[in-house]
This record gives structure tokens, C-alpha cells and sequence, in this order.
């Protein structure tokens, strides 16, 4: 019902607006508050009821024909982005809610665990297809623009600096990525070496300052975190663009 209201008031105030002679500056302005207004009280509504509902419910639904809980939010989701982007966006809120979906998408992958499903695995093509797809569609358009694309500058120079076997042994240890994916860093020769549970070849790890380490192999950076006692607890992969934070299991 107040979704059909919306849409009717929608339709109507231009009509009224346009109506008026002469018009007042503030009334535009006036307007736009209402419906700010509107999106405030709902929303927050919205919000408060999908997080006072427990994870276990989400599948919920009254009858086999009705919608459940989880489909609900996921809808408004979607639908809040594809009517809003309508009113354009700029430039630091376009990219910033890039990487906030991708941190999405990073969470539902993860979640996923052994794939097994052939509808999972057509999806999860589908949307590595269009991120390939849209990378390459937008670096021939930074190359027209006289523009580099990512993918195809030299990487920075980094200079290594000394730290001592001592100063190294606290970051040695098993670091959880993502659930099946661990990092396990290992102290050899006096270096610190860095591997994929996934399979890769160890690569060596070279200080560039106390917590921040580089790859000379791979365009790869990692920086360690220590909690409020001063330990190791956690590092933070620098790949790709992107930071990817990875908990300490065992040193």
C-alpha cells in the first residue's frame, strides 16, 4: 500500500508543481525532503526488522506460494540499487559501492564451501564472465581515452630493507584467508617464505618496513597486524587492487 502511494504521489506532484504560478524556489527542495523523509522511516523500519529476525527464519514463509524472509531483503536489495542509480551517482559513490559488492560477492563465495551444485557453479561463471567481460570493455575505453589500464602498469618499485631472524619469527604461522584457504608463512634461511594452502610454490617475503612485507615474484604485498598486547594476530594480503584480511590460526 505505501509503496503504491509512493509511486502515485510520484505521478501527481509534477502535475501540481507545474500548476502553480508563480512557483516558490523552496517548494522544490520541500518536496525532495518528504521523500527523503519517507525513505528515512521505512527504511530504517526495513532494517530493524530483517536484523531483529534470526539467520535461522530467513527461509521462513507463510505459505509454499509466498516469498521467504531472506528473498524479501535480498529484493530490496537489488530493486534500492536499480531505482536509485536511476538518479545518478558520482564518482567516489559508484566506486565505493563496486567494492562494497565485491566484498559481497567475497562473502557469499566463501560461505559456499565445496561446490558441488552445477546451477552454483553456471552462476558463479556467469558472474566471473562479466567481471572479464566489463574489465576488458572499460580498458579499451581508458586506452581511447589515452589512458593505462591496471592490469598493464609496471609495478611500483619497492626497496627492501634488513630485519633480523628474531624480528621475523613472530609472523611464522598459519593464516586463514577464507574458509578452505590458508596462507602458511615459514621462516627459511633467515627470509620469510609465503604459500597457498591451494597448492601454489612458496614465495619469499622482503621487509619493507617492521610490519610490511613484499613478493618480487608476484605483484603481492603483505602487512602484519598485531593486537593490543602487541602479538601477531592476523595479516592483510595487498593483491589485485585489494585488501584481503586473513586471521592467525597457529604459529
Amino acid at each position: 500500500m505505501h509503496r503504491r502511494a509512493l509511486i502515485v504521489l510520484t505521478l501527481v506532484l509534477p502535475a501540481v508543481l507545474a500548476g502553480q504560478s508563480p512557483p516558490t524556489p523552496e517548494l522544490p527542495n520541500a518536496v525532495m525532503l518528504q521523500f527523503i523523509r519517507f525513505a528515512d522511516i521505512f527504511g530504517s523500519r526495513l532494517v530493524a526488522a530483517f536484523d531483529s529476525i534470526p539467520a535461522a527464519r530467513y527461509d521462513y514463509r507463510p505459505t509454499p506460494s509466498q516469498q521467504t524472509i531472506g528473498y524479501i531483503a535480498q529484493h530490496l536489495e537489488d530493486a534500492n540499487y536499480s531505482l536509485c542509480e536511476r538518479l545518478g551517482w558520482p564518482k567516489d559513490t559508484l566506486v565505493a559501492r563496486l567494492e562494497a559488492s565485491l566484498r559481497f560477492c567475497d562473502t557469499a563465495m566463501e560461505r559456499l564451501g565445496k561446490l558441488e551444485s552445477p546451477a552454483v557453479a553456471s552462476t558463479l561463471l556467469a558472474f566471473e564472465t562479466d567481471l572479464a567481460e566489463h574489465y576488458s570493455q572499460i580498458s579499451n575505453y581508458m586506452r581511447l581515452l589515452g589512458m593505462v589500464p591496471p592490469s598493464a602498469l609496471p609495478q611500483r618499485t619497492r626497496v627492501a630493507i634488513a630485519l633480523p631472524a628474531a624480528a621475523l619469527s613472530p609472523y611464522v604461522g598459519v593464516y586463514e584467508l577464507a574458509s578452505g584457504l590458508e596462507l602458511d608463512v615459514t621462516l627459511q634461511h633467515g627470509a620469510l617464505h609465503i604459500r597457498s594452502s591451494i597448492g601454489s610454490a612458496a614465495v619469499q617475503l622482503w621487509p619493507e618496513s617492521n610490519n610490511d612485507f613484499f613478493a618480487k615474484d608476484v605483484d603481492a604485498q603483505v602487512t602484519f597486524v598485531r593486537d593490543a598486547s602487541g602479538a601477531v594476530s592476523g595479516l592483510v594480503l595487498h593483491q589485485y587492487g585489494r585488501d584481503r584480511p586473513a586471521r592467525k590460526r597457529r604459529s
